[in-house]
């Protein structure tokens, strides 16, 4: 099992500008495999070889001033983004797929690209990593390697890949590294989670045995709400295309934040299940939900940039990790039906013309059912997930009460409460 931890480099004008000149590099080294793969394409129309790229461009001198197998792993990227789009286009003209797919196209003009060192070409001298550079690189500067803090908390034999990844004019180094395989817990599989994902509360789990929590989205919310206004501002009377030092430097900041706030969830969730012996999860998600959505101008700004879909991902590998079965299934109908009336839940699409839901949301977070009993609003969508794959997983949901739907518990994802009762969830390593 491999996992991935991100470090930002400091300020170092030295190993900046030798960042700065490698990743240079790989993005025009990256074009020209491009341009090649694209008039193999047009003219010819054949598929490229996984070396050919290789034994095209040994000799250019993009490749030479590139460690060897640093610059074959930027030409492999290259064929491997080929290969998907000739893939595509078969599953395109089969009727697989709906939407014709576009050939790789060449990166911008003046920008940066990925480098990628493998374990093999690496070195480590004291605490330090000695990365090579290509035979071209030292005939012109005189240098033939440069240094990198290693990371503290990791151990250099478990260390796989190096990644140098530009983003917002600033450098990260990516460890990849093998990460020991967790001894995974018996858990009851017959005990199921039902999340209801939204924007204020980004995650509503309702489970089978008397638990129910929320996570809580505010938070989230805000950090969108605080950069769309600063970008908003920063980039006013500014012509199409305005980019700026402090533009860079909040959108990483606002990245950060986000990543944290994903890996904080997806733990709070995964140590609920440990806690309760719960294997299985059902997450709630309609597919392209987010394309072409018209909430108006204010909700769409708030609702879009909430990047869910990485936090159900994120789940969805942690649960693989610790054993619990994840089931994701779509969602049409689940907030307007009742679940303590045992409403039928059709699929989008498949509505008949005489449904009709017993109960009914009256105000925001409350919900109504047919013999008048109020329970929390988004606890009643979450159930009703459950209800979705019940039949088919033979789940028993005679433990899913109304006092469960009622009075979940909410938990915030920056809190010093929970900090102090639940320091293993919010100090959890970032990492992918």
């Amino acid at each position: 099992m491999y996992s991935c931890q991100q470090v930002l480099v400091n300020k170092n004008s030295e190993l900046i500008a030798i960042l700065t000149f490698l990743c240079e590099e790989s993005h025009k080294l990256t074009n020209m495999g491009i341009y090649y793969g694209r008039q193999l394409f047009f003219k010819s129309h054949k598929t490229l070889g996984k070396f050919e790229l290789e034994k095209v461009y040994k000799n250019n001198y993009h490749y030479k001033v590139l460690y060897s197998q640093a610059a074959q792993q930027i030409l492999r990227t290259v064929v491997e983004s080929f290969r998907s789009y000739y893939g595509l286009i078969k599953a395109y003209s089969e009727g697989k797929i709906t939407n014709r797919p576009r050939i790789p196209n060449y990166r911008k003009k003046g920008g940066m690209a990925t480098v990628s060192y493998p374990k093999q070409a690496l070195k480590l001298k004291g605490n330090k990593i000695r990365v090579p550079l290509g035979n071209t690189c030292k005939r012109w500067f005189g240098v033939d390697s440069f240094f990198i803090p290693m990371a503290s908390n990791l151990a250099f034999s478990t260390l796989k890949e190096l990644r140098i990844l530009p983003r917002n004019r600033c450098f990260t180094l990516e460890f990849v590294y093998e990460k020991e395989v967790i001894v995974q817990p018996q858990l009851n599989q017959e005990n199921v989670l039902g999340i209801d994902h939204g924007v204020n509360n980004w995650l509503t789990c309702v489970s089978n045995c008397y638990t129910s929590l929320i996570v809580d989205g505010k938070q989230i919310k805000s950090m969108n709400r605080w950069y769309n206004k600063q970008v908003s501002t920063l980039k006013e009377n500014k012509p199409t295309g305005f980019w700026s030092n402090r533009l860079a430097a909040i959108t990483e900041k606002r990245n950060r934040q986000i990543r944290d706030g994903i890996n904080k969830a997806a733990r709070i969730v995964i140590h609920h299940c440990l806690k309760n012996s719960i294997g299985t999860i059902v997450f709630g998600w309609n597919k392209g939900q987010k394309n072409q959505i018209e909430l108006g101008h204010k909700k769409n700004s708030e609702f879009v940039p909430i990047p869910t879909a990485r936090l159900k991902e994120r789940i969805a590998q942690l649960c693989s990790e610790y054993g619990i079965i994840f089931i994701e299934t779509e969602e049409s109908y689940t907030s307007i039906a009742s679940f303590l009336d045992g409403d039928y839940l059709p699929n989008y699409g498949e509505k008949p013309n005489d449904w009709k839901p017993s109960g009914k949301r009256i105000k925001r977070g409350l919900y109504r059912s047919g013999n008048n009993c109020f329970v929390n609003a988004d606890c009643n969508g979450a159930a009703n997930i459950i209800i979705k794959v019940s039949r088919k997983l033979s789940l028993d949901l005679s433990r899913l009460c109304r006092g469960t739907l009622t009075c979940p518990q909410r938990v915030y994802l920056w809190s010093a409460k929970n900090r102090r009762s639940n320091t293993d969830l919010s100090c959890c390593v970032v990492s992918t």
